[in-house]
């Protein structure tokens, strides 16, 4: 496709703290930089349409203080391509942001300021990565999604919610990195009772549900072996057979993805489950949760072993089985990889691309 355009990616907040949200953000910007389009990401330090008093004096401060350290960038854990425009801005108010052909919001607060620019901005789109109801006033989440914003899903089941709010959004399944987590040791040689989980302190992500089933699996399997890893530093409560990586390098991800012969998946809800794909790649076999966001890939009995959320017991069993059933783990271990490499950064890149030069040359017609 021909077309070239200056895109502009709006961010909910600035970038310093890992997130799997920010980061498919991040590679959408990266892999349109390469296809030759002029991208800025903009960064801001205060979401608030009007802070008065003390929190506009706070939020002049820290905006001063972050443009001097330049500590409102990935640089710690996401690589960016370097003709990527990283702006701090000390608001969403329209002044601050670039002109361009499009601008893409990507979080519900960040619709509403998208929502209500000028054309000189660009044209409206509103990448929709979850359900936001678990962050924000259900009215205002839900109202973002009847926005004249061109919505882009990542999964069907945000897809369907769409489609039952009476708007029409373009599924675009993310994309996953194969390069960057690639299967070193073979499910076969693994540690049979290694497992890896995400620990997370939203309620929404089941790191609690997550933690009483491997308990309860320690009890029927004593030799099991734990390895966590999340942003938060290690909760106190964490018995002394669970091994906690915070903050992990790429490098040191690869090497726990790779040793895991089972990754655990406790989540309540997700829009679609970043960890355990990249787990999959891996070589690790996935028992997770019957949620939306994880029916994207794992489908029980053939990439994974799936089990009703909130119950650890249910969860349990299924690590159990497979720490017991070697054959199993490693046929779901190897069909869960060469089902999740379909999704490349090439095909969601394109089919992105699709979507904006579409729009564009529409609104030029």
């Amino acid at each position: 496709m021909s077309c070239k355009l200056r895109v502009t990616f709006v961010l909910p907040r600035t970038g310093e703290w890992p997130s799997g949200g920010l980061r498919i953000a991040y590679e959408h910007a990266n892999h349109l930089a390469r296809r030759g389009h002029t991208v800025s990401v903009v960064h801001p330090l205060w979401l608030m349409a009007n802070p008065t008093g003390l929190d506009y004096v706070k939020n002049s401060v820290r905006y001063v203080l972050r443009k001097l350290d330049g500590h409102f960038t990935p640089e710690n854990w996401f690589r960016m391509e370097p003709n990527v425009r990283l702006l701090c801005v000390p608001s969403l108010s329209e002044r601050f942001l670039p002109d361009g052909d499009v601008v893409i919001a990507t979080a519900w607060q960040t619709a509403e300021w998208v929502s209500g620019y000028s054309r000189a901005k660009g044209r409206g789109f509103y990448l929709i990565q979850h359900l936001e109801t678990w962050n924000g006033p259900e009215e205002r989440v839900y109202a973002t999604w009847k926005t004249p914003l061109q919505k882009v899903v990542i999964s069907k089941w945000l897809a369907e919610v769409a489609r039952d709010l009476g708007e029409s959004a373009i599924y675009i399944p993310n994309g996953l990195d194969v390069d960057r987590f690639p299967m070193l040791i073979p499910s076969e040689d693994r540690l049979h009772n290694q497992l890896m989980m995400l620990y997370h302190k939203a309620e929404w992500k089941g790191s609690e549900d997550g933690l009483d089933a491997l308990r309860l699996v320690r009890e029927k399997e004593p030799s099991v072996r734990v390895s966590l890893f999340g942003t938060p530093t290690r909760p106190k409560a964490l018995p002394d057979w669970m091994d906690y990586h915070r903050l992990p390098s790429p490098d040191l991800l690869r090497e726990l993805y790779n040793q895991a012969a089972i990754f655990v998946a406790p989540s309540r809800t997700e829009g679609w489950g970043l960890p355990a794909c990249e787990a999959m790649l891996s070589g690790a076999a996935l028992v997770a949760t019957d949620i939306d966001g994880h029916r994207e890939f794992a489908f029980h009995g053939q990439t994974a072993l799936t089990s009703p959320s909130r119950s650890p017991s249910a969860l349990a069993g299924n690590i159990l089985r497979l720490i017991k059933d070697h054959a199993l783990r490693i046929e779901l271990a190897q069909s869960g990889s060469r089902f999740v490499r379909q999704f490349t950064w090439a095909r969601a890149s394109s089919s992105f691309q699709a979507a904006l030069c579409e729009r564009a040359i529409l609104d030029e017609s």
